[in-house]
């Protein structure tokens, strides 16, 4: 599955830009063990977050939305956990405005920590 591009403002990461945009391009996440398994803990995990919701769960893409704090601005992340790779492709996006404080890059990578902490339970 291709994922949206980024638009050409700084509040959006894929995993699926080109790899030279500073901007938008985060690492594909790279995992260890069954799909259908991590699967199952990312949306535990969305849901666990505050002000987070998973909005869609299919065998292979979970789409969430988080909102900020303050102000409610909504922020979709999509995830997706293709069947021939044991790799992880993310988008997180602002819905709204042009900037968004490092907010969607560092949601990536609390994402990215949660799927390093599965695989490391799982090999406990």
């Amino acid at each position: 599955m291709t994922l949206e591009p980024c638009p050409n403002s700084p509040n959006c990461v894929s995993t699926q830009a080109p790899a030279g945009d500073t901007v938008h391009y985060v690492e594909p996440i790279a995992y260890a063990g069954p799909r259908e398994a991590l699967r199952d803990y990312l949306v535990e995990w969305i849901d666990s977050q505050p002000r987070a919701r998973v909005t869609s769960n299919s065998p292979d893409t979970i789409t969430a939305e988080f909102r900020s704090r303050i102000f409610r601005f909504v922020d979709d992340v999509v995830i997706v956990l293709p069947v021939e790779t044991s790799i992880m492709h993310l988008r997180s996006a602002s819905r709204v405005g042009y900037g968004d404080i490092g907010v969607n890059r560092q949601r990536y990578e609390r994402i990215r920590d949660a799927v390093n902490e599965w695989q490391l339970e799982r090999d406990e």
